[in-house]
């Protein structure tokens, strides 16, 4: 840089050396104090790190006194009694927030999987006619207001009572036995499985959700011709009775859970639940007859509503992941939380690849789209692994979801040639997907290829810690004896109730009635106005 004249302005500092000294001053001055802040600096760096390990020494010392029996008999304040209470007072605080998570998560699983009563309402309503909604509507409300006294008043008990022989519960008839008080301290009554506890209320609402479940099921088999009257007492039986008794046998501890040394393996109720309700629907079905000119004119018979349909199979879908995750019944521990993880993919894949198989099959067999195919293919690949969901492989969840729709099309077709008219195909996703999803538990268990068997066990062998060979068989017959036990059961008591109201006249609508319409006959609000009034 030069001035007006040429000259560098550098030539100007360098001939004026007082300026030259002030710069280098200013300099020396900014230097030094720059120097002593480090300086400074340093020296209270050493003294706290002097600080640091004097204290550092002092809690080794502490630590070496406490270690000392000498010590703790002579410090009054800290005793080996003072310490043992202290540490039974943490574990009590683990036990009580673990008990808090098991029952949030319960309580969150089941409201999700209450949904799916809303989901049953609107698949069943869409399914049938326009002139039946409504009563099917109402069937599909009351299920759930009868089936809960049913199971409020008997229906645990006889599941988790006090069993006896095995075969049925003795106690806790309308919750008799949830509180407790002491004094005039009430407290709830729990179940404990050492050393994790939940009370009695939140798994009595756990479970309400599988029982009224497992009542909706079957008015899908029924619909259009059942009288309201005998159905809701078949609802009430069902909940009340016949449902508990197969909980009695297995969830709740009885003959099959330890059949054969191996038990029965259902997770979250493909045998216990589903196969229940779609034998109840197949017994309604055949006892009440085909729907008056439903395979002479099978077009009149078409679901009226596929939008009800399909948000009803995509609400039972999302509550599913409840139903299916929430049977860890705890979440308490990383090893469970991951289980649930763990089934809620496999329910993911399963329901989908349901649902794609079902799909393309009915798009080979009528070269058209069949939405109703692809959403009773997505409710079989659920109830497929259902009993599995906790114990196979994401790619098994796969394989089992895609035999599950082949299963489905093939009990559908068969409904079909002998002429059994099953409005939803209950039967068909619920009985035969079930009893499909039974066996698949056991053979996809994920323990298989090593030669060992998981089952209920989730992550860990049935025969832990040892994990002992050759058991396979033994689940297999468990499993199929289970499908027997249950089928057997659910048919001679709804043939007993269903015989009885037919031999009473009460067991069906009359022609007139079912020709004109339940809901226009026999309803005091019509779902849709078909008369155009």
């Amino acid at each position: 840089a030069r001035d007006e004249q040429g000259n560098a302005w550098t030539s100007k500092w360098a001939a004026n050396p007082s300026t030259m000294r002030r710069c280098w001053l200013f300099f020396v001055i900014v230097f030094w104090s720059a120097a002593c802040a480090i300086e400074n600096s340093v020296e209270e760096l050493h003294s706290e790190l002097a600080a640091l390990r004097s204290e550092i020494q002092s809690l080794k010392l502490q630590e070496a006194q406490l270690n000392e029996p000498r010590h703790l008999a002579a410090n009054s304040s800290i005793t080996p009694s003072f310490l043992l209470a202290e540490v039974e007072g943490l574990k009590q605080h683990n036990f009580d927030v673990q008990e808090s998570m098991d029952t949030l998560w319960l309580c969150v699983c089941g409201f999700v999987a209450s949904l799916m009563h809303a989901g049953f309402a609107m698949l069943e309503t869409g399914a049938c006619r326009a002139r039946s909604a409504s009563s099917v509507l109402l069937k599909n409300v009351m299920n759930m207001c009868v089936g809960s006294v049913g199971w409020w008043l008997c229906g645990w008990a006889l599941a988790y009572g006090d069993q006896i022989y095995g075969f049925i519960g003795t106690s806790g008839f309308a919750t008799s036995n949830f509180l407790q008080s002491s004094g005039s301290l009430i407290q709830p009554a729990k179940i404990c499985e050492e050393p994790n506890c939940v009370s009695k209320m939140v798994m009595w609402f756990y479970q309400w959700i599988f029982c009224t479940t497992c009542v909706s099921i079957v008015s899908g088999g029924v619909a259009e011709r059942a009288r309201t009257a005998s159905y809701l007492c078949y609802s009430f039986a069902m909940s009340a009775l016949i449902y508990p008794g197969v909980v009695a046998w297995t969830w709740g501890g009885g003959w099959l859970s330890s059949f054969l040394g191996v038990g029965f393996t259902d997770f979250a109720g493909s045998a216990v639940v589903h196969l229940t309700g779609g034998m109840g629907a197949l017994t309604g079905a055949i006892m009440l007859g085909p729907r008056r000119g439903r395979f002479e004119d099978p077009a009149a018979f078409e679901a009226h509503s596929l939008p009800l349909v399909v948000m009803g199979t995509l609400i039972l879908w999302f509550g599913w992941f409840g139903f299916n995750a929430g049977s860890t019944l705890s979440l308490h521990d990383a090893s469970t939380a991951a289980l649930a993880a763990q089934v809620a993919v496999n329910t993911v894949m399963s329901g989908a690849v349901g649902g794609v198989t079902v799909f393309f099959l009915r798009l080979l067999q009528a070269g058209r789209y069949d939405v109703s195919g692809l959403c009773n293919g997505i409710l079989a690949g659920l109830v497929s692994i259902t009993a599995g969901c906790a114990n196979m492989t994401s790619f098994s969840a796969v394989c089992v979801g895609a035999l599950g729709g082949g299963v489905y099309c093939i009990f559908s077709s068969l409904l079909v040639k002998l002429q059994i008219d099953d409005p939803v195909d209950a039967s068909a996703v619920h009985g035969a997907c079930g009893v499909w999803g039974t066996m698949a538990a056991v053979l996809f268990d994920w323990g298989v290829p090593q030669g060992h068997f998981h089952g209920l066990r989730g992550w860990t062998c049935a025969s832990a810690p040892n994990c002992e060979k050759g058991i396979l068989g033994s689940a297999l017959l468990a499993q199929l004896i289970t499908v027997v036990a249950i089928l057997g059961w659910v048919l001679s008591l709804s043939l007993i109730i269903l015989i009885s109201a037919s031999l009473a006249g009460q067991i069906r609508v009359e022609q007139r009635t079912e020709e004109a319409g339940v809901d226009h006959t026999e309803h005091a609000q019509v779902a849709y106005d078909l008369d155009g009034k």
